[in-house]
């Protein structure tokens, strides 16, 4: 088992993804570019990118919008697209957005592929 948002998690991760080809990504995730900041993690603040569908270590310049929240959220609405757990969540203040709102809308009504689901299923069994 890896830490969570440790280095090697990050490195982890990088390896699935390549390892998993073709994730059929929908269109309305594969425009997106996302960064996040993950805050309360053992390595302080942690950050990360959703960048076409997959999610990459540190922040993208080319993001327009910007998502602040703990760990545990980042898990269940990015690896467990647990929909209802990221609207309360962000109705009680636990994500903070900034940026281009229309990034956040597109989110919610993004559906992954079977492929993205397969390996964040594969992620979320290292964490």
């Amino acid at each position: 088992m890896t830490a969570f948002l440790s280095d090697a998690w990050f490195d982890k991760v990088a390896e699935l993804t390549a390892a998993a080809g073709d994730l059929n990504t929908p269109a309305t995730l594969a425009n997106i570019i996302m960064n996040i900041t993950v805050t309360g993690t053992e390595q302080g603040n942690v950050d990360l990118a959703i960048n076409g569908g997959k999610l990459e270590k540190g922040h993208n310049a080319g993001a327009s919008t910007t998502l602040t929240m703990p760990g545990d959220v980042l898990r269940k609405v990015f690896l467990e697209f647990d929909m209802n757990a990221a609207m309360q969540a962000f109705m009680s203040g636990q994500i903070k957005a900034a940026g281009d709102m229309t990034k956040l809308m597109a989110l919610q009504t993004a559906r992954p592929s079977s492929e993205q689901k397969a390996l964040f299923q594969q992620v979320l069994a290292i964490s």
